[in-house]
Parts: C-alpha cells; sequence; structure tokens
C-alpha cells in the first residue's frame, strides 16, 4: 500500500485522464477486438495463439482470485481512494490484476512474434504501462500487478513452445479441446460451490463463471471450425475485410446487450452469454460470412 499512497501523491487530472486511457489497452473490449480482427481478417492462426494464451492464463488469474479472495486496496485501507473513473471497471477482487492478464496476454505474444526491435520495445511498454496504470489509478498493488504479469508470460510461453501442437498438429484436436473444456468447467464448479456455501458473493463468482464460459466457449468453437469450417479469412478488398470486422464486431455487441433482457444477470446466464459470444467469434460468424460470401458470389 505504500507504493499505491505514493503514486496517490502525484496525481494529476492529467494524468488521471492519460491512465485512465491507457488502462483501456488491457480491458476485455480491446484485447477482444483485436483478436476478432485477426481472427476473421489476417492471421487465424495467430489469433488462435492469443486465444488459447488469454483463455488459459484468465482461468488461472479468476481462480486465484476467488482462491485468495484479497480485496481492493481502499478496503484494505479505508483511508485510501482509488481514481473514480477507475471505480466502474474495478469488479471483483484485487489478486492478481484482470487488466494486466489481458494486456500481457495480448501485447506479449505479439513481442514474441514482431521482428522489428522497436516494435518489441512497444510491446514490452504497452503491458507494463498498463499495469503500471493499475497502480496508480489505485485498483491494484504491485503484488497484484507483478503476480499477473508473471503467470501470463508463464502460460504464454508454454503456448508459444507447443504451438505447433496446439495450432498445426490435427491428430489430438478432440483431446485438447477436451482438456480446455474440462478445466474451464471446473473453474466454473470451483466458483460456485463456493459462491453456494456463503464463502463469496455472487458478484465474486460472476467473473470467474464469465471466464469459464468463454473458455468453454473457446475450446468448443476452435475444434469445430478446426474440423468442420476451416473457413478463409480472405476476401477480395479491403473494403470487404472491413465491413467483415465491422458487421462481425456490431453483431457481438447486440448479442451482448440484448443477452440480459431475455436470460437475466444470474451467475449462469453470464456464464452462457460468453459462452455465445466466443462461439459467434470462432464458428458462427465465420459460418453466416462464408455462406453469405458464396451466395452472392453465385449471383454475381
Amino acid at each position: 500500500m505504500s507504493f499505491l499512497w505514493l503514486l496517490s501523491e502525484i496525481r494529476t487530472p492529467f494524468f488521471d485522464k492519460l491512465m485512465q486511457l491507457i488502462t483501456y489497452f488491457g480491458q476485455e473490449m480491446m484485447i477482444i477486438t483485436v483478436i476478432c480482427a485477426l481472427y476473421w481478417c489476417a492471421d487465424k492462426r495467430f489469433a488462435y495463439l492469443l486465444g488459447f494464451t488469454y483463455f488459459t492464463a484468465g482461468l488461472g488469474v479468476q481462480t486465484l482470485k476467488i482462491t485468495f479472495r484479497i480485496p481492493r486496496p481502499w478496503i484494505l485501507d479505508p483511508a485510501f481512494s482509488a481514481v473514480d473513473s477507475a471505480l466502474p471497471a474495478a469488479t471483483g477482487y484485487s489478486f492478481p490484476s484482470g487488466h494486466t492478464q489481458g494486456a500481457t496476454a495480448l501485447y506479449f505474444p505479439l513481442f514474441l512474434k514482431l521482428k522489428s526491435v522497436y516494435l518489441k520495445v512497444l510491446c514490452i511498454l504497452a503491458f507494463l504501462l498498463v499495469g503500471f496504470s493499475r497502480m496508480y489509478l489505485g485498483c491494484h498493488t504491485p503484488k497484484d500487478v507483478f503476480v499477473s504479469m508473471a503467470l501470463t508470460i508463464a502460460v504464454s510461453l508454454v503456448i508459444w513452445h507447443f504451438q505447433d501442437f496446439l495450432l498445426d498438429d490435427s491428430r489430438y484436436l478432440k483431446q485438447i479441446a477436451a482438456v480446455l473444456a474440462l478445466l474451464s468447467l471446473a473453474v466454473a464448479a470451483y466458483a460456485l460451490v463456493l459462491n453456494n456455501t456463503g464463502i463469496i458473493g455472487t458478484k465474486y463468482a460472476l467473473d470467474c463463471c464469465k471466464a469459464s464460459g468463454a473458455g468453454l466457449g473457446f475450446s468448443i468453437g476452435w475444434y469445430e471450425e478446426r474440423t468442420k469450417l476451416n473457413f478463409d479469412t480472405r476476401t477480395k478488398t479491403l473494403f470487404g475485410q472491413l465491413f467483415k470486422l465491422t458487421a462481425g464486431l456490431a453483431a457481438a455487441l447486440v448479442i451482448k446487450k440484448s443477452f440480459p433482457v431475455f436470460l437475466g444477470t444470474s451467475v449462469l446466464a453470464k456464464m452462457a452469454e460468453y459462452f455465445i459470444l466466443v462461439l459467434w467469434v470462432l464458428v458462427i460468424y465465420p459460418y453466416m460470412f462464408s455462406r453469405g460470401s458464396r451466395g452472392f458470389k453465385k449471383h454475381s
């Protein structure tokens, strides 16, 4: 907490806004948008690698959150205050940092992939700055940030090392999908047991089950796309790619906004929402776009 108090003494309105902007680069919407752009339009293989890293590390971080149940800094020290603009996104427990996990899961694999030294430096700075922004805004302690960063880097390195096995070898698709699906279900079950026994509140189980729903959707969607769809990311024009990306993201936003209207906001409803959203990204939308493109070609 002493480091957070030190940072609070140098806060200014300008830096509050700057750090709030930087922290957006670790938020769920930013990460998913980048993965969608790569998956639908550019580099499906690398998007899968990012997905494995993001969802696996996310399950690990959420499990640690509900296991250690460390409160946010302003609860640990009631005299401490976070920056107001950061509070709405600061849900769940403090340890480890979810924003830092998201940013590291995106920018560290990019660091490994890119050849340019300058771009590599930018990638490292990106997730370091997101981690720093979480401390500056008062949402996380250094332990929250560095444990999240270390865990995600470790997961990323393992997946990077075994990427040929995960992404190119088709012999074990079913087994890999089954392991990730079972891991996702186990994390959800763990959260629900803790919630039902009163150890954690519903709001704390919510983030964990959202990650579980997304992980389950990724495992099934990845298997179905690899074995049955295998869609092509290419379109003939840049406009076609922009239209594909914009339409897909807009539809995903509609699904996300309308889902609570019909199914509510319970833990299981949120888990189902994220399950459907990831399936939309991986299978449903690529299938619809591929069918639509073939139909357009036949009539043109």
